[in-house]
């Protein structure tokens, strides 16, 4: 019998394998990047104190709208650079979650990257 691995899963373990790498520190705090079909999340995380310091999403109020496009990641790219501007925040670590370096996780990291977020 042909079993399929669910690639949820899979993603998982790939995300855990780079996670055991990358860590944020106060001075550079991770970028995580979450996708499901409808949302994309991004969240700059203080790991030595376990604390999220900035996070935007698509429900965010005024945001809702959005859906989990690629115009969509843009926006929320956007967003969180100049939130972690305000709690002056320059560099950052850039955990992709598992997934694949394109489309809406491109999109997201190159409008934070425009936007003044170095990584």
């Amino acid at each position: 019998m042909i079993t399929k691995q669910d690639k949820n899963q899979v993603r998982k373990k790939r995300h855990a394998r780079v996670r055991s790498k990358i860590s944020g520190t106060t001075l550079k705090p991770r970028l995580n990047v979450y996708r499901s079909n409808k949302n994309i999340y991004a969240q700059i995380i203080d790991d030595s104190q376990g604390v999220t310091l900035v996070s935007a999403s698509t429900m965010d109020k005024g945001l809702e709208n959005l859906n989990g496009n690629v115009e969509a990641a843009k926006t929320i790219g956007e967003t969180i650079a100049k939130k972690a501007a305000e709690k002056n925040i320059k560099a950052v670590v850039f955990d992709r979650g598992g997934y694949l370096y394109h489309g809406r996780v491109k999109a997201l990291a190159e409008a934070a990257r425009e936007n003044g977020l170095e990584f």
